[in-house]
């Protein structure tokens, strides 16, 4: 019943009595639903839809927690910062004084976690000033969520060219469709109702050395995608859905064959056998 601590992941405070109003009009999901017990995972993009950071809402009493990338929470907290005008609204990075924790595989959950908004089997999440008693690594958890095919931020998506569908933003629960605007919606909702996606972060075997970041994935010698994040036999990868037809895919010295989770929805004509 493993628990870790993530110390790559930091905390952005969110006060103030127009933090939910402040935050709605900005980012992917609806803020309202971020109750204690309840997290809402969640993007912020830019005004043209392309991603700048996701991040997991934890509602604490009169503030949220944004549990973020760390070495993105100052970068966040200046962007948000941008949009504040007259909003009684305040902005803290709590990196230094607080710790993230998941714990996963019936780990059980300690008072204040909340449970993973994106996949029951990922477990939950704990944002404390006081971290709980670990016996896991970073790396077990990292090693999880490959597992689960889940994309980890900036590992897995750039900076103001990812689109969130490509990252199964929808099937994870990052995206409402309900709430009303937000920055970036325009190009969100226009990608999902007009089927317009051509590429999806795809979780892959690996056979042979780990291709590093960037590695482009070849398929019958033309370039068809490329390598994201991963860890010893499993990674994830960019593909174009044409690539997703059974052929042999390769990166680097290694051969990658796609592993669909079940909470992936691709369309029909894309879906191969799911590993």
């Amino acid at each position: 019943m493993p628990i870790a601590i993530l110390p790559e992941r930091g905390v952005l405070e969110v006060a103030g009595e127009d933090r939910v109003a402040f935050l709605q009009g900005l980012v992917s999901n609806d803020v309202a639903a971020a109750v204690p017990g309840r997290a809402v995972f969640a993007a912020l993009l830019t005004p043209q839809g392309k991603w700048l950071a996701d991040f997991i809402m934890i509602a604490e009493g009169e503030r949220l927690l944004l549990d973020c990338e760390r070495a993105q929470a100052a970068m966040l907290a200046q962007r948000l910062g941008r949009f504040r005008l007259r909003s009684k609204v305040a902005l803290r990075d709590l990196s230094a004084e607080m710790t993230v924790a998941a714990g996963w595989g019936g780990a059980p959950m300690p008072a204040g976690a909340v449970p993973d908004p994106r996949l029951a089997e990922a477990g939950w999440r704990l944002v404390s000033a006081a971290p709980p008693e670990a016996d896991a690594t970073a790396e077990d958890w990292d090693a999880h969520r490959l597992s689960l095919g889940l994309p980890d931020g900036s590992r897995d998506l750039v900076g103001e060219q990812s689109l969130l569908l490509e990252a199964g933003f929808d099937e994870l629960a990052g995206v409402s469709w309900t709430k009303g605007c937000y920055m970036g919606q325009e190009l969100t909702a226009r990608t999902k109702y007009r089927g317009l996606l051509k590429r999806r972060l795809v979780p892959v075997a690996v056979e042979g050395p780990l291709p590093a970041p960037g590695t482009p994935v070849l398929a019958g010698g033309a370039e068809v995608g490329e390598m994201r994040s991963g860890r010893g036999a499993l990674g994830i990868a960019q593909l174009r859905l044409e690539a997703l037809d059974g052929r042999a895919l390769r990166c680097g010295e290694a051969v990658l064959t796609p592993r669909l989770p079940g909470w992936m929805r691709l369309p029909a004509e894309a879906v191969p056998a799911r590993g």
